[in-house]
């Protein structure tokens, strides 16, 4: 959307899981674009109290489309230092006056930039169109205003009385030059979330079949972003130094949302795979196992199953207090997000935030690292998007170096 339309993209920090919940496109039950901007402004103030703020472009390297040119970008915490006058370093002292000052800017600055009183002219412009009535397109012909092919069915529409109507609307036309967006500093969406939907996508339908190459350029290298070598080089030395044997990753999601309902499929899928790999090679077949099941409830499962024959196999796995993660953490943090991307601006107030920062949370990200490597193959949880980017991480070659 940045390169589109020629604009700077501020750069997030990672949220809790489940801190800011977007709903249900295909559903037609999503957070309104203002709230939710509202709420991941309030769960990031929190972030940088609790010394958790860690911004996407500290896990995922970015540093090739902005030294090509291809976009440009700005920290989320230099932007608000430099447009709202707020140092955030101010969230972390324990100060009533200075919290008291604070907490009254950062909701000021907060409420502005999202929209919470709407567009304010040559400011903000708010966007609240989402994905229950529009679908994003580039140069797409003529389909601009069309309808597009997935709409609410009937029983939708009598069950929950949902009236929208999705139409395909070109993201340039409508938010670029001579649009009402035009003359606003700072173009604020809600969600830019999309996902493939019965023959359509949910939000954001743009493909490399656009005109520009600038942009299908930008569109090529946006297919895969890798880890940052911190992580990268942390998942290959547990693969390499380890394991040290060819291995299995298994990613098996059980607890969560949908996937509790499915755990045994998820286990019969992991059995099938161990059995075949049995009748082809030697013994024992090593596996490594990310899940969010905590191991004190491994025992009266399949896992423990698959523990407790050593014979057959050997299992691997990593815990957030284990050293090799403790010093990718270490590592991250020490790498400082200013060597991820040049600085926007020499005006940037404030390059020096919460002193009470912890280590950022690595973990997950060095697992679906070793799961890249995993030479025995790899299986994953239907519908779990961290079993789909282990696909990408593989299908890309991250461990071998490949692209």
């Amino acid at each position: 959307m940045a390169g589109i339309l020629n604009r700077t993209l501020i750069v997030p920090p990672i949220l809790d899981h489940h801190a800011v919940a977007l709903g249900s496109c295909p559903k037609f039950r999503v957070l309104d674009p203002k709230e939710l901007r509202i709420s991941v402004w309030d769960h990031m103030i929190e972030l940088i109290q609790g010394g958790r703020y860690i911004s996407i472009a500290e896990i995922i390297d970015i540093s090739p489309l902005v030294s090509s040119s291809l976009v440009r970008v700005i920290d989320l915490r230099d932007f608000v230092s430099i447009w709202c006058g707020i140092s955030l370093d101010l969230a972390c002292l324990n100060d009533s006056k200075v919290q008291s000052s604070f907490n009254f800017r950062q909701k000021q600055c907060g409420s502005l930039l999202a929209g919470v009183h709407g567009s304010v002219d040559k400011c903000v412009y708010a966007v609240n169109d989402d994905c229950r009535t529009t679908v994003w397109t580039h140069h797409s012909g003529n389909e601009d205003g069309m309808l597009d092919s997935f709409q609410p069915n009937e029983q939708l529409k009598k069950k929950k009385n949902v009236t929208y109507i999705r139409r395909r609307r070109d993201v340039f036309k409508t938010l670029g030059p001579g649009s009402g967006a035009e003359s606003a500093s700072l173009l604020a969406f809600g969600s830019l979330f999309t996902a493939p939907y019965k023959g359509s996508q949910s939000y954001m339908d743009i493909h490399e079949s656009v005109q520009d190459p600038r942009i299908r350029s930008l569109i090529d290298k946006t297919k895969f972003l890798p880890f940052v070598s911190e992580i990268v080089s942390a998942g290959k030395e547990f693969a390499n130094a380890t394991i040290k044997a060819p291995f299995l990753c298994a990613q098996l999601r059980l607890l969560d949302g949908q996937f509790k309902n499915h755990q045994k499929a998820a286990f019969n899928g992991l059995q099938q795979k161990l059995e075949s790999l049995q009748q082809k090679g030697p013994l024992p077949i090593h596996i490594f196992l990310m899940t969010d099941l905590p191991g004190e409830n491994w025992a009266d499962t399949y896992l423990g199953d698959l523990i407790s024959d050593s014979l057959h196999y050997k299992v691997y796995f990593l815990r957030e207090d284990d050293e090799l993660v403790r010093q990718a953490s270490k590592k991250l943090k020490e790498a400082g997000y200013e060597q991820r991307f040049v600085p926007y601006s020499d005006k940037a107030a404030d390059k020096k935030y919460c002193f009470n920062q912890r280590l950022p949370d690595a973990l997950l990200y060095v697992e679906q690292t070793v799961c890249s490597c995993a030479t025995l193959g790899f299986v994953g949880t239907a519908g779990s998007t961290i079993s789909e980017n282990i696909e990408l991480l593989r299908k890309f070659g991250l461990c071998s170096g490949q692209s």
